[in-house]
Formats: structure tokens, C-alpha cells, sequence
């Protein structure tokens, strides 16, 4: 409170109420369409706690990871909630980084989808409230599926989707037979990649935590990769991510596109897609296995230890991951808009279920996945599209760079392979896993 303030009260020249309306919660979070629908809800929170003001910080994916990782672990205290990952959360916690969430009474923390809480705890205790989950599925053109005269089964193989691919590929008219993430960072090209190489039975690091990125399913998967990219993609793929993918599906230039669920209701929503109504779903695709084949993610709110803010934050979360929030997304821009992959409630929904061709899917999809046994051989991590261990975050991100360069034309796929296992192998030895 300042001098003024201080003087003004003291005179009754203010109510005490205007006095206490200087609390700013600073939010760091994602530039994805659920994020800025949060955004801009805010003023609902706002008006019910006329105390609180919202600023938000929102960033590109990679970016957004870099700086709330370099302020949690420096103590830095820029924000006061942070958006992550399954990926960070019980890392974070274990580390004593973050703050327990403590649902209201009426926040009703059952109805969040097991998986999903599970992954955002540590020690049974919730460290990080999901905003949105997501496994991930293939979405392509029905409309061009028909005139190719070429089908997509419910479980699709990699061969189904290389041959889709060929059938509906035509950049003379600006439509590109698949899109798929180039863009480079564990979070981004590497959360794809690393179900590619699951299902042709590869894993990240085998049970002496040695590097597995030179081995044969990895340049296998990765060989494969390349190639459909180069013959079938859009251009200049290396620097697309999940937002861009999204983007260029919406305006109808990707036949295909596996990524994950949670673009679903997006692409659904005439509003937003020019080919909401051209859609259909499939499963992940598989090739030697079906191991590993779909994410199991969510972006969820949490809270540094080192807020002074935490009262405030813990009301922000509550409001925002809470049934009550899904509803008002529903009643201000329709039911297909809704965060999904949270909430048993959201499926359940009569009105969701009646707009949402990938509902039903999306959360067969995310229960189906199981974190500790996502890998053909035996591995030694908890994850799916990332290793749950802190060494990850840098080798994920060296390796991605690699493969991006190999899509870029820059170098082959083997050396690309060679110098990502040069760099996880150096990052393993550096961290003690082995000498």
C-alpha cells in the first residue's frame, strides 16, 4: 500500500475495500486457444474478487518452458502461477518448488480423470491442477479421403498413413497430404517423435540408462519421418509446431494430421476451422507395436514456493480448472469450445457428447495410456512422449534440434542420430547414471 493510499484512508477519504483491491496475481502461461479463452474469462474472476488483478504472460510453448524453468529453479518469483506439465510437476514437487493445490469444497477433485490427476502428483498429493488433457489421435480430411477413393481404419498403421498421405497430396492446390510437428524442443517435435520411435520398437534409454538414439528403431522411425515429410508435407515443416499445424489444418491446407486431442475441439468449431465439418478420427497410428503410440499430457496450473501470493493463486486455480468454469466456456462460446481431458463430468455432458464427434475417442484414447509401460523393450522411466527424469528437458531439446536440422535438409538423418546420441550420452555421464 502506498503513502497516499496510507493518507487517504487514514482520512476517510477511500473505502477500506478500494485499499485492499492491490493484489496482481502474474500468470505465465501458454499461447494456446484454451489459455487465451482463460484470458480473456478473466474479468468473471475478476468482478467475483474485485481484490484480485490478473496479469498474464503469455508465451510460445518453448519459450514459456525456458522461463519458468530458469525462474522456479533460481527462485526468481516473476509469477505467481505457472503453466506446466506432467512432465514438470512431480519433478518440481519432489524438489520442494511447488506448492500442494487445495481444492474448495465444491471443486469436486473425483471428477478429474484419474491418469490425468496421477500424472500431476507427487506422493498422492496434487501439485499442479489440470486445466486441459490430452492423449493424441489422427485427424484427417473425409472430404479428400472420399474423392482419393482411400480409407482410414479405427487403428490405423504407418503404412495407412503413408499411403493416405500419397493419395490426397496436392500442392498445386495448396492441400499437403500430412503435417506434422518440425518445430524443435522435447516439448514440441520430439513429443510426436518420441511415439514414432515407441510404436517401431525403440525407447530413449535402455535399463543401464545408456542413450538409444542411434539404434535401429530410431533411425528406422526417424528415416520414415523424413522421408513422408519431404515428399508429402508442407514447406518449411522444421519450424511448425503444435500451433501452426493447428493453423494450417484450420484453413485446409493438411489431408492428415496426428497430434494431440485436445486440437480436436478446435478444428471442430466452424468458428475457428474452415473444415469443421470435413473431419474424422482415428486412433494413434502403430507400426511394430502399439506401445507408446499416444501422449498422456495435461497443461495444468501450478503454484511456485516462492509466491507471497499463494491465498490468491490457490482461488485463481480453483476457478479456472473447476466444473464451474467448463460451464461458462460452454454458455459464452458453445460446448465444442470447452477444455477437455480434465474432467469425467465434460464426457458425461449430454450437450458435449452432441457436438463432439471426438469425444468418446479422446477419453478412451487417455485412459488407454499407461506411463509405466510405454516402450516395447523395458525402460527405466515413467512417460510416454518424454522420460520423466530432469536431464531430460536439455537432451529431448539436442536431439529435437538434430532431427529438425535432418527435416531442414542440413544434415542426414544418420548424423543427426549420431550427434543426438553424442549429446544424451554426454548429459548422462555429466548427471552420474554411468561413467
Amino acid at each position: 500500500m502506498n503513502r497516499k493510499t496510507v493518507i487517504a484512508l487514514a482520512c476517510g477519504l477511500l473505502p477500506f475495500t478500494a485499499a485492499l483491491a492491490n493484489t496482481e496475481l502474474v500468470i505465465a502461461t501458454v499461447n494456446n486457444r484454451q489459455m487465451i479463452e482463460m484470458q480473456k474469462l478473466t474479468p468473471v474472476f475478476e468482478k467475483a474478487n474485485p481484490d484480485i488483478k490478473v496479469k498474464w504472460v503469455t508465451l510460445e510453448e518453448t519459450v514459456l518452458r525456458q522461463r519458468v524453468t530458469t525462474d522456479i529453479a533460481t527462485k526468481g518469483g516473476q509469477f505467481d502461477i505457472m503453466t506446466i506439465g506432467m512432465y514438470e510437476a512431480p519433478l518440481w514437487a519432489k524438489k520442494g518448488w511447488l506448492k500442494e493445490i487445495k481444492p474448495d469444497a465444491n471443486y469436486d477433485i473425483n471428477d478429474l480423470l484419474p491418469g490425468i490427476r496421477g500424472g500431476m502428483s507427487h506422493e498422492g498429493k496434487l501439485y499442479s491442477a489440470p486445466f486441459y488433457g490430452e492423449s493424441s489421435f489422427t485427424m484427417y480430411r473425409s472430404d479428400l479421403a472420399q474423392a482419393a477413393g482411400v480409407s482410414i481404419p479405427e487403428q490405423p498403421t504407418y503404412k495407412d498413413i503413408e499411403n493416405f498421405a500419397s493419395k490426397v497430396n496436392n500442392p498445386e492446390k495448396g492441400i499437403f497430404g500430412i503435417c506434422l510437428r518440425g518445430k524443435p524442443s522435447w516439448g514440441e517435435n520430439m513429443a510426436y517423435l518420441t511415439t514414432l520411435v515407441n510404436v517401431h520398437g525403440g525407447q530413449w534409454f535402455d535399463m543401464q540408462w545408456k542413450p538409444q538414439v542411434n539404434s535401429k528403431p530410431w533411425q528406422d522411425a526417424i528415416t520414415f519421418y523424413v522421408d513422408l515429410m519431404k515428399k508429402y508435407g508442407p514447406p518449411g515443416a522444421s519450424a511448425n509446431g503444435f500451433n501452426e499445424n493447428l493453423n494450417l489444418f484450420a484453413v485446409g491446407k493438411c489431408g492428415m494430421w496426428i497430434d494431440a486431442t485436445s486440437a480436436a475441439g478446435s478444428l471442430s468449431d466452424p468458428k475457428f476451422s474452415k473444415v469443421a465439418d470435413k473431419i474424422a478420427f482415428a486412433k494413434a497410428p502403430i507400426a511394430v507395436t502399439e506401445k507408446g503410440k499416444g501422449f498422456s499430457w495435461s497443461w495444468g496450473l501450478s503454484i511456485p514456493s516462492s509466491t507471497k501470493k499463494e491465498e490468491a493463486a490457490q482461488k485463481f486455480i480453483n476457478w479456472a480448472t473447476s466444473k464451474d468454469y467448463v460451464k461458462l466456456v460452454a454458455d459464452t462460446d458453445g460446448w465444442i469450445t470447452v477444455p477437455t481431458g480434465n474432467r469425467k463430468s465434460t464426457y458425461a455432458n449430454p450437450e458435449f457428447q452432441k457436438v463432439s464427434k471426438f469425444g468418446a475417442m479422446e477419453l478412451k484414447a487417455i485412459e488407454a495410456v499407461d506411463v509405466h509401460d510405454a516402450t516395447l523393450p523395458k525402460s527405466p522411466y515413467q512417460g510416454v512422449q518424454f522420460a520423466g527424469i530432469p536431464e531430460f528437458q536439455a537432451i529431448g531439446t539436442a536431439v529435437g534440434q538434430e532431427i529438425s536440422a535432418a527435416l531442414a535438409g542440413k544434415k542426414s538423418v544418420a548424423d543427426a542420430l549420431k550427434a543426438g546420441q553424442f549429446a544424451a550420452d554426454r548429459e548422462m555421464r555429466k548427471a552420474g547414471y554411468y561413467k
